[in-house]
């Protein structure tokens, strides 16, 4: 009997060793649990609906552009900086005139106070968009727009017309003829010549 309650109690110690192992002795360091899936996906979770809530109120916080104000399209010379003395406009007018009589294209020249912040690029592309010149299913319209305030010059050619006037044909007008003249404090000079030149690529003179 006591062989046999010693061996009892032998067996009795070792489980209980062991289920206290389990458990972690007093003083032993526990390895952390791995996280679950689901606690993983909601610690993202958060993390994605701070990092949102960080970049609304960044935008809230930036200044709004506003939008560009263009002046009205009054006929095929729009001289809203007074760059033009009553005759040339007149006499601009008219030769514009007959050039769309004689090719459809249509050629608008527009002087303007100030870009507005905007660049000379942007601001012509989008004066083009709300005007909308040239021939509906060709896109058939150039503008020359003259910026008063920044001193800037650009001729933005419809899609219809690129093969004609190209980058390079555009730059040397303004580069060669317009520029120089407005140097001289001459815009009228710079603008009837340079128009001048646009319309002889445009009869394909």
């Amino acid at each position: 009997m006591g062989l046999r309650l010693l061996l009892r109690q032998q067996a009795d110690g070792g489980v209980h060793g062991r289920r206290q192992r389990e458990g972690g002795a007093s003083g032993e360091v526990l390895n952390a649990r791995p996280m679950s899936a689901q606690a993983v996906l909601r610690g993202a979770a958060l993390a994605m609906v701070a990092w949102v809530g960080l970049a609304c109120a960044a935008l809230a916080q930036a200044p709004v552009a506003a939008p560009l104000a263009f002046p009205a399209l009054t006929g095929r010379v729009v001289d809203d900086a007074g760059l033009l003395p009553a005759e040339d406009r007149a006499t601009l007018a008219a030769s514009l005139t007959r050039l769309e009589a004689q090719t459809t294209d249509q050629l608008v020249v527009v002087t303007v106070k100030s870009l507005q912040g905007a660049t000379i690029e942007d601001y012509g592309y989008q004066l083009g968009r709300q005007w909308q010149i040239g021939q509906k299913d060709e896109d058939s319209g150039v503008l020359l727009i003259v910026a008063a305030a920044e001193r800037k010059v650009r001729i933005e050619v419809g899609y219809g017309l690129e093969g004609t006037l190209t980058d390079a044909a555009t730059k040397l007008i303004i580069e060669n003829t317009i520029l120089p003249a407005f140097r001289t404090g001459d815009f009228a000079l710079g603008i009837r010549n340079g128009t001048g030149q646009i319309a002889q690529l445009l009869r394909g003179d």
